[in-house]
C-alpha cells in the first residue's frame, strides 16, 4: 500500500511542474522537471532531474532509470567574467518514442536521443544518438543497434 501512495504522490507533485504530459505518466520516485518539459504517452520515472532552462520533449514509452539528469543549460564561459559569467546558454533535449535510460544517465544541453535507443547505466551523452542504438560510456558511443525487423514489429503491435 505504501507503495502505491508514493506512486501517486511522486506522479502528482511532478505533474505540478510539466509544460504537458500524456495519459500515463507514472512516477515512481522523486523526479524534478522544468516548466519547459514536454512528455508523451506511458512514460515511466524512476528518479530523473530536468536542470537548466532550455525545453525537453520526451517521446511516448519512454522508461528512466534512477538517478538521470537532463541538463540543458550552461554557465557561459565566453562571457565577460572568468571562470564564467552571469548568464546561461540554454540549449533543448529530445528524447524519442520507446527510449530507455538506465541508471544515473546524465544527458548534456543540445543532445538528441532517436527512438528505440538504449542508454547504458552510468553513461555521460554529450552528442546525439541515432534510432535504434544501444549506447554507453563517458562520453557515451554507440556499441551496438536494436534488431530493426523486432524493434518495428513490436512497435507496430504496440506490444
Amino acid at each position: 500500500m505504501k507503495k502505491k501512495i508514493k506512486k501517486f504522490l511522486f506522479t502528482k507533485l511532478a505533474k505540478r511542474n510539466i509544460q504537458s504530459f500524456g495519459d500515463g505518466l507514472t512516477v515512481n520516485n522523486r523526479t524534478i522537471f522544468n516548466k519547459r518539459t514536454i512528455i508523451g504517452e506511458d512514460c515511466h520515472f524512476n528518479g530523473l532531474r530536468v536542470q537548466g532552462d532550455g525545453q525537453v520533449t520526451i517521446g511516448d514509452h519512454f522508461h528512466s532509470g534512477h538517478g538521470c539528469i537532463l541538463i540543458t543549460s550552461n554557465h557561459n564561459y565566453m562571457g565577460t567574467a572568468l571562470p564564467y559569467d552571469h548568464t546561461n546558454i540554454s540549449k533543448d533535449i529530445t528524447i524519442g518514442r520507446n527510449v530507455w535510460l538506465g541508471l544515473n544517465v546524465i544527458i548534456l544541453p543540445g543532445v538528441r536521443i532517436g527512438d528505440g535507443v538504449i542508454i547504458q547505466a552510468g553513461s555521460v551523452v554529450t552528442k546525439d544518438v541515432p534510432d535504434l542504438a544501444i549506447a554507453g560510456g563517458h562520453p557515451a558511443k554507440v556499441f551496438s543497434y536494436r534488431d530493426k525487423k523486432h524493434y518495428y514489429n513490436l512497435d507496430k503491435n504496440k506490444v
